[in-house]
């Protein structure tokens, strides 16, 4: 339960990101509470590495969650489950001024409930929109009962809850528009983008599931470009803790890739790229706003595929087309995810091509798109916890 309230007492705000997505955006709202609370704010809960940085000490590490496909949360369900458990136990204990959940619904949503349950007192936020738009829209109305603000990342967001009958939500905006600086080619850089052989940047995932899904079929691709006598310079990205993985699943490829590894390298490789062939996701909104045309391609376990075929109610996957509101972005699910079609696309995003074309024009149109005025999404998203918390849901702690 909420401590009775106290005088002079530093605002105790709990967090819980357990995604490196979503840990960006906890590092970046953690700093500016700081700088809104004149430092006088505990933080606690769960994060990676730049929460770390920020002051940040995880009640565990984010790597235990990362878990993709249905088959495989079933296996690891009971580990889940304790961390869910261990989790809500932790806000309980803190008793926050305010429980700040960000993505991973479907461990965060399941700690909210709980919390809101045992301890209704205390103001719950959601950074991050679920994909209620896109599946599940019945989830909407439900949050209705466990979390007091969505903050939405897309524009088109506040307008889905409205029409979903869901708890409010604010457009804060992207956090990538904190970041067009370091996607942006400077002089140089678009030399070498502009420059041969093109760089193709290929990017198969940031889980490990995702990696293994895609790692052998783009693989092939590069081969069918090869094969067909298309000079490229292969560059892939990943992250420390699956460097390894990545560098044991290309050993048999027909093309080797330079591996670039780490945020810094990514974003470098970015900027002087080409084209890309990308797994969907946010990477896609990143390619975007970066400039380079893409072809996109997903595959899951048949069983997830089975599940959200019937389930997703959006025309594209691709998060890059939804908020350009036009599929200019080529997407391969599932069975049409092979080598032949992946390299017969690409083939037309590296040329000066109707299809490259098309990309390039729509992606200029992001910036006025995602645009949310003088204020960055890191601001306006600290700046509603705080007017969320003054606000409470009844007795705080000060």
């Amino acid at each position: 339960m909420a401590r009775p309230p106290a005088a002079n007492v530093a605002r105790r705000i709990f967090l819980i990101a357990t995604e490196e997505s979503g840990d960006r955006l906890g590092a970046g709202l953690m700093k500016v509470l700081r700088q809104r609370l004149g430092g006088a704010v505990e933080f606690e809960g769960v994060g990676g590495r730049m929460m770390a940085r920020e002051g940040l000490t995880s009640l565990f590490a984010i790597e235990e969650l990362s878990i993709m496909g249905f088959s495989a949360v079933i296996r690891q369900l009971p580990k889940i489950l304790r961390l869910i458990e261990q989790t809500t136990e932790a806000v309980l204990a803190a008793a926050p001024d305010i429980l700040v959940i960000i993505d991973s619904p479907d461990f965060t949503h399941r700690v909210a409930r709980r919390v809101r349950a045992r301890a209704p007192s205390i103001p719950i936020v959601d950074y991050v929109s679920p994909s209620v738009w896109a599946w599940r829209p019945g989830r909407a109305r439900a949050m209705r009962a466990y979390v007091d603000h969505v903050f939405a990342l897309l524009p088109f967001e506040p307008d889905a809850y409205r029409e979903l009958r869901g708890p409010p939500c604010s457009f804060v905006g992207h956090p990538l528009i904190e970041q067009l600086v370091t996607l942006r080619p400077s002089a140089e850089e678009q030399a070498r983008r502009d420059a041969e052989p093109p760089v193709l940047l290929v990017l198969p995932g940031s889980r490990r599931g995702e990696i293994s899904h895609h790692l052998a079929v783009f693989g092939a691709a590069l081969g069918r470009l090869r094969d067909e006598g298309i000079a490229f310079e292969p560059v892939l990205p990943t992250m420390p803790h699956l460097a390894e993985t990545v560098r044991d699943g290309i050993k048999d490829w027909p093309v080797v890739p330079r591996i670039v590894v780490g945020e810094q390298d990514k974003r470098a490789a970015f900027r002087i790229a080409r084209a890309a062939l990308a797994k969907s996701g946010t990477v896609t909104l990143e390619l975007a706003l970066s400039g380079v045309p893409m072809v996109t391609a997903y595959r899951v376990g048949r069983l997830e595929a089975f599940i959200l075929s019937r389930a997703i109610r959006v025309q594209s996957v691709i998060l890059a087309n939804l908020v350009i509101g036009d599929n200019v972005i080529p997407e391969y699910l599932q069975d049409d995810c092979s080598a032949d079609k992946l390299a017969g696309a690409l083939q037309q995003v590296l040329a000066d091509t109707p299809l490259r074309r098309r990309q390039s024009e729509a992606f200029a149109r992001l910036d006025a798109i995602m645009a949310v005025g003088q204020a960055s999404p890191s601001v306006r998203a600290a700046d509603l916890v705080l007017a969320t918390m003054r606000k409470g849901r009844g007795v705080g702690r000060g």
